[in-house]
């Protein structure tokens, strides 16, 4: 199969996940089932941004063209891949890359995220059998050439650990901050929003932090964040927004809510469901001068930086943890 064939099948598959299928609503309905934290809007969601930001023929021919993908690899390889499972289809693009590059792939997919991958590939397979030559599924993954792998950091030093004399990519936990300088307007701060509440804050790309002025009036974006009330009506959510407003009582923090998510003020940029972090800076300071090579950190949302509401919403090279994973395909 050359490079040529594999982006026909791809174009084909992003058709595919925008359809009505009834195939393919019963198994984003079997993972939502498996999984309450793949809400059918959030599934639906990650879902459209593969399908028109990742699988149109015109972009995967140019991400492949950028790289001088070969049509046929000289050397491929087998490369194993071990899948996170906070977002619906969050190895897709690691998948993607492997596919592209022409080389073997052996997946081993979170069980927490393995419905929609399992049956897209199918779905691959049913278009063109000698898919299942170039892409199959383990749960131990022996005698692989290189490895990619997405985890926590605790994981992720298991994953050094066994790989280490392989070429590997090991990924550990990340997120995103927001930097606001008081002149948002009102749709920015609507958009921010997504920013912070798509996929429930799950993700790498999710704001969980924002960076505000002194004397920051936080009632405009908590009225902007009302866009996202209906979360509390997913009891997993409502549970850890509960439990969180019970621990800043108990411990009688100052905190602000809409009702369905609380701010608090902390210099982490890590937080727990339902929680969004803030603190101050200074006029004159730069918050991005000194988080931009915060390993920790994502992605950095505001003015100057990624627009707002755009996090998740990354193209082809906005390659995770800023490791730039077709180079490291190309060049095995």
């Amino acid at each position: 199969m050359n490079l040529e064939q594999r982006i026909d099948l791809l174009a084909k598959l992003g058709n595919y996940c925008e359809s009505d299928d009834p195939r393919w609503q019963a198994a984003q309905e079997r993972a939502y089932g498996e999984n309450g934290w793949f809400s059918p809007e959030f599934i639906r969601q990650a879902v459209i941004q593969i399908a028109r930001k990742f699988l149109q023929k015109e972009k995967l021919t140019a991400w492949a063209a950028h790289y001088a993908i070969p049509p046929t690899p000289s050397s491929p390889k087998n490369i194993g891949l071990i899948m996170a499972g906070n977002l619906p289809l969050v190895g897709f693009h690691d998948f993607l890359a492997i596919f592209i590059a022409g080389h073997r792939q052996t997946i081993k997919p979170s069980s927490r995220d393995e419905v929609l991958i399992r049956h897209l590939i199918d779905r691959l397979i049913d278009l063109d059998p000698a898919v299942a030559t170039l892409v199959s599924f383990a749960e131990r993954l022996n005698g692989c050439d290189a490895y990619i792998a997405t985890g926590s950091n605790n994981s992720a030093r298991y994953f050094e650990y066994y790989f280490s004399k392989y070429p590997h990519i090991i990924r550990r936990n990340r997120t995103s901050v927001a930097i606001l300088d008081g002149s948002e307007t009102k749709e920015e701060l609507t958009a921010l929003a997504d920013d912070v509440h798509l996929y429930f804050g799950l993700g790498c790309r999710n704001v969980t932090k924002v960076y505000a002025p002194e004397n920051y009036d936080f009632v405009p974006l908590l009225d902007a964040f009302r866009k996202y009330d209906y979360l509390a009506d997913y009891a997993k959510y409502k549970h850890n927004y509960d439990y969180r407003l019970t621990i800043v009582l108990l411990n009688k923090k100052f905190y602000m809510t809409n009702g369905s998510i609380l701010l608090e003020e902390n210099t982490s940029p890590f937080t727990p469901i339902s929680v969004l972090h803030y603190e101050y800076y200074r006029e004159g300071e730069d918050p991005a001068a000194a988080i931009k090579d915060n390993p920790d950190i994502q992605c950095i949302v505001g003015h100057g930086h990624i627009p707002f509401g755009k996090a998740q919403q990354p193209d082809l090279m906005d390659y995770a943890d800023g490791v730039d994973i077709l180079q490291f395909l190309r060049d095995l």
